[in-house]
């Protein structure tokens, strides 16, 4: 189980289960998975962050751990954390909304998550965790399930509106993010209130609720 000792049996027993799933190879919705399921994900009944993500990349495919890549890095300095801080179930949960790397394009970008995961298991996993007060909602396909109608029309604006967003929050407190993959270099470029404004608000967060 990837030493994650911070579980309920519940969770832990639903875990078992996700990381077992072929959904997407023997029911797809669509073309199956070109390669086999290895669904990654972190789920954790103590840690009050959830990390709602996109999908796994090529690198995380084989590491079978979330973000051990450039992604990854980035999103680390983003949020102020070390890999140790990061990777502490006790910290931080990561449940992404694909579990599977789901191939790559003509282009060799990724492709989009797979639809069969969130509807299958995402509402589940996300009752078994209601200790989650702070949910990061990485990417469009994160913000749609998490965020609704607060969603915008384009990811620029709804990470642009996180004020309004974070204290409309009834439940867990949410903030969107942009994917930290670095072909999202320009869009920071382009954005630069996004590390002026955002990250030392999330860091003081994140440091509120880990230390």
């Amino acid at each position: 189980m990837d030493n994650l000792p911070d579980m309920s049996e519940a969770l832990e027993s639903l875990t078992v289960r996700v990381r077992a799933c072929r959904i997407c190879v023997e029911h797809p919705r669509g073309k199956p998975l070109p390669h086999e399921p290895r669904p990654v994900l972190r789920p954790s009944s103590r840690a009050r962050i959830l990390l709602a993500s996109q999908a796994p990349g090529t690198k995380v495919h084989v590491s079978g751990m979330p973000f051990t890549d450039a992604s990854g890095d980035r999103l680390r300095n983003w949020l102020g954390v070390s890999s140790e801080e990061f990777y502490d179930t006790k910290n931080f949960a990561i449940v992404p909304m694909g579990f599977c790397f789901p191939g790559q394009d003509a282009k060799g970008a990724d492709l989009p998550p797979r639809r069969e995961c969130a509807p299958a298991w995402r509402t589940e996993l996300m009752a078994l965790m209601p200790q989650i007060d702070l949910v990061l909602t990485i990417g469009g396909y994160a913000q749609s399930w998490h965020m609704g109608t607060a969603r915008a029309a384009s990811l620029t604006e709804t990470v642009r509106n996180w004020r309004a967003i974070w204290n409309a929050a009834a439940g867990p407190k949410v903030l969107p993010l942009p994917h930290p993959s670095w072909r999202n270099t320009g869009w920071l470029k382009k954005n630069p209130w996004f590390e002026m404004d955002l990250l030392p608000f999330l860091r003081s967060e994140i440091r509120y609720r880990i230390d």
